[in-house]
């Protein structure tokens, strides 16, 4: 009986990477300065939602500051005076999301498309004006802390061994209009931390996504934590340090990547540089790019796409 080869294509993080860590921090407070200096050092990568009708030089770093403080990182719409979402009429919501977006723009002058919701406050109404004015990704502040202790404790307390999908937490988005976080830097971030540096499954993407607010660190006294995180988990190799909209741009544009039914073509019609793994060969496409991939093996291939 005749035997066929798996001819594995992976759509991999930029340099042909399998794990990415983004951060996401809101309000804009003065203990920005500490974070940012912080993120900077171990070359890490944020994204921080700013609001830009609060006005309060005693505890929110002034707006001419912005541009330079906060280079080399996203910025995102956190809406304008940081109401709750769902209690506001359409006209309301739609000026809180659009005016802050605008304000922005004009203050950073480039396109702004991410969002962090307020508390957290959001409904199939919130998405869909959030999304008519051009956004394209939204953080919730729900995180998936407690449902990950529930299944590591279900595991543990199992007859037999256990698949955990997302492999504790560190799965791509589902929505990326209700983007959940893996955990906030108060739940069990070095715990995380140690998990997400063993993954070692190439055939996965795993993202390990951290959100909060800098003044939590003052305000409880555990500046520590994110500073002994950063020092772990900084300039590994196998790690993609990215901001929230680095990441939904890559992952949108990976949905761009065609291929024939034998893997041998393959097309990027994505506007960015796409990395695959092929048989454990990196392959770098441009955009617009077809590529051919030569094989001494010509026949009885199936096909098999990981995303």
């Amino acid at each position: 009986m005749e035997t066929t080869t798996m001819n594995k294509v992976y759509k991999v993080f930029p340099g042909g990477k399998f794990k990415v860590l983004t951060f996401s921090y809101d309000d804009g407070k003065i203990e920005d300065r500490r974070l940012v200096k912080l993120f900077n050092k171990f070359n890490l990568k944020a994204t921080f939602n700013l609001n830009t009708g609060i006005i309060d030089p005693a505890i929110r770093i002034p707006q001419e500051e912005w541009p330079e403080l906060y280079k080399g990182h996203d910025i995102a719409v956190h809406t304008f005076t940081h109401p709750t979402m769902i209690r506001l009429n359409d006209y309301n919501a739609l000026r809180e999301i659009l005016d802050d977006k605008d304000n922005l723009e004009k203050i950073f002058k480039r396109p702004i498309y991410g969002l962090a919701y307020p508390n957290g406050s959001y409904d199939n109404r919130i998405v869909d004006i959030a999304k008519s004015v051009g956004i394209k990704y939204a953080r919730v502040t729900n995180d998936k802390y407690a449902a990950t202790k529930a299944a590591e404790a279900y595991a543990a307390n199992a007859d037999g061994p256990m698949l955990i999908g997302d492999e504790n937490g560190f799965s791509m988005p589902e929505d990326y209009m209700c983007w959940v976080p893996t955990c906030h830097h108060n739940h069990n971030l070095i715990d995380f931390g140690k998990k997400f540096m063993a993954l070692t499954k190439k055939q996965y993407l795993y993202m390990m996504y951290v959100w909060g607010h800098s003044y939590e660190f003052d305000r409880d006294n555990n500046w520590y934590v994110i500073e002994e995180f950063c020092k772990m988990i900084g300039g590994r190799e196998d790690i993609w340090y990215a901001t929230n909209a680095e990441v939904c741009h890559y992952l949108m544009a990976v949905k761009q990547v065609h291929t024939s039914v034998d893997e041998k073509l393959l097309f990027n019609g994505s506007g960015q540089d796409i990395y695959l793994i092929r048989n454990g060969e990196n392959i770098l496409l441009h955009p617009g790019e077809l590529q051919r991939i030569h094989s001494p093996e010509s026949h009885g291939k199936l096909r098999k796409i990981v995303l």
